[in-house]
């Protein structure tokens, strides 16, 4: 990850900070100090003139900025107006303007640039109490939006129609609960009654266009930070290694996102649509994992080259997994599983390789579920490691074990169901061509296959010779099961290196 998307991202934190306010005490004075230290320990420089009058504390032209060194520039946000109010309860009420700026500025590829990013609220309500120890912040805001108010390159304005960005959420309510100490322990949840963004842009060298639509409503998170003093972007393996570590669930009740432009002066379009999914993710010195699922999804595309659209719809698709990312001697855990369910294309696609519809045309599902073991042997938090790996031939790890909880594939009439449980020598790397080699056993289960071949000959896509060479093969990998143009088959990798299918050697 490079700095400008290290630092990036550090500058999107610092800006849920504030408009959140994620931090904040009893008292406007212990606000102000503890803003300014919590952002200068991300690297942040932070100023502001200060001033009291009765309850009110008022910060003005409060920036923070932060240089950006790999891309030879700087980030900066500046609110002209923050206000923090003691209501006398023990409660801060924090109030800021409808609209501030956010500026990007380096250079790229020779070029310098500059992105003037508006920061926009209205009925923005934040309320925090608690100790200085133990503090809870809650929100609520009519709106929150971001947009994209002007991009320069090379001190030239671009136009309007380059690029344009919106965002706007409506109707949000969180709340916020921050422990203070050397790791800052923060639980944060929101909703918000939907959300909308549109993106424009036209390329001024091809001429190219792309237009992006979309909304979604009914927007959830709940999510935890553990954030330690010593928080610096530039060194991964040094907050990492400190105690920093993030989860949290995102999810929606439904969405859908539209996409027209040209490419090489062809036009395209592009239209999707869900009914509600969810976004996890854990990260920490040990690990990496995503929960990802989509229900109800569509897709719609119509380009120039074909004369009729493409259609396809699924009933859930998934995929989770979970990997360690700390180089050590140790075998650890990890997990892998991916799910497209009841998948399903118009008739116009079908009938480009089965116009007489001669196979069968019910949903298709393809499911996996894995786990197993490995040894991390890169450290992945080191990036001089991550760009060795390219010019390297060293596998990053070893694989000790896999087991295949789960295998799915039902399509066109025919299924195969399996699972099986292996181990890996790493010392015996010879047997199986620089694979580390198995030991275990599989047990599969294929339903329809004879029929599908018969089909596939009926319609031209497989010879006769080539169906032939198709069932020898299965009858040597395979037996019949009890059920008609059923067949079974367990495969068997022994530690001395053979491979029995049905007891049978056949390495």
């Amino acid at each position: 990850m490079s700095v400008f998307l290290r630092r990036s991202c550090g500058a999107v934190l610092a800006y849920a900070v504030v408009t959140q306010g994620a931090l904040a005490d009893v008292t406007a004075q212990d606000v102000w100090n503890d803003w300014q230290a919590y952002l200068s320990q991300m690297g942040y420089t932070v100023s502001g003139e200060q001033s009291v009058a009765g309850d009110v504390t008022t910060i003005a032209d409060m920036t923070m900025s932060v240089d950006l060194p790999e891309e030879d520039g700087q980030f900066q946000m500046t609110i002209p107006e923050m206000t923090l109010t003691e209501n006398g309860d023990g409660t801060v009420s924090i109030a800021m303007p409808e609209n501030f700026p956010m500026i990007i500025a380096g250079e790229a590829e020779g070029e310098t640039f500059s992105v003037n990013i508006g920061y926009s609220q209205t009925g923005l309500d934040m309320v925090v109490s608690g100790t200085p120890d133990e503090m809870t912040y809650d929100y609520t805001a009519d709106t929150l939006g971001i947009t994209l108010d002007e991009l320069i390159v090379d001190d030239e304005v671009m136009p309007d129609d380059v690029l344009g960005v919106n965002f706007e959420m409506t109707e949000v309510t969180g709340s916020s609960r921050m422990k203070i100490g050397e790791i800052r322990d923060v639980d944060q949840e929101f909703t918000a009654a939907g959300l909308t963004y549109d993106l424009a842009f036209v390329d001024p060298e091809s001429n190219d266009t792309g237009k992006i639509d979309g909304s979604a409503n009914q927007l959830t998170f709940e999510g935890n930070s553990l954030i330690p003093e010593d928080f610096d972007f530039s060194d991964p393996q040094a907050f990492y290694g400190n105690g920093f570590s993030f989860s949290g669930v995102f999810t929606y009740a439904a969405g859908q996102t539209a996409i027209a432009g040209t490419s090489e002066g062809e036009a395209f379009t592009m239209g999707s649509e869900s009914e509600g999914g969810r976004f996890g993710v854990g990260l920490d010195s040990e690990r990496l994992a995503y929960d990802i699922e989509q229900n109800s999804a569509k897709l719609a595309i119509t380009t120039a080259d074909l004369p009729f659209p493409i259609e396809i719809a699924m009933a859930n698709a998934g995929l989770k997994f979970e990997f360690p990312v700390q180089q050590s001697e140790e075998i650890q855990p990890f997990g892998f599983a991916m799910n497209l369910t009841d998948f399903t294309m118009s008739d116009i696609l079908w009938s480009i390789f089965d116009p007489a519809g001669a196979l069968p045309r019910d949903p298709a599902t393809i499911a996996l579920d894995t786990s197993g073991t490995a040894k991390i042997l890169t450290n992945f938090f080191d990036p001089e490691a991550i760009e060795a790996m390219e010019f390297s031939e060293e596998a990053p790890g070893e694989l000790h074990s896999l087991k295949i909880n789960e295998l799915l594939v039902s399509l066109v009439g025919a299924e195969l169901t399996g699972d099986g449980d292996f181990a890996f020598d790493n010392s015996n790397t010879d047997e199986f061509d620089g694979m580390p080699a198995p030991s275990g056993v599989a047990n599969l289960k294929l339903v329809g296959a004879n029929a599908l071949i018969d089909k596939l000959i009926g319609m031209g896509l497989l010879g006769e010779s080539d169906a032939m060479g198709a069932r020898m093969m299965m009858g040597l990998m395979a037996v019949p099961g009890e059920e008609p143009d059923t067949l079974n088959s367990k495969i068997e990798f022994t530690e001395d290196g053979q491979i029995l299918a049905n007891g049978q050697r056949i390495k």
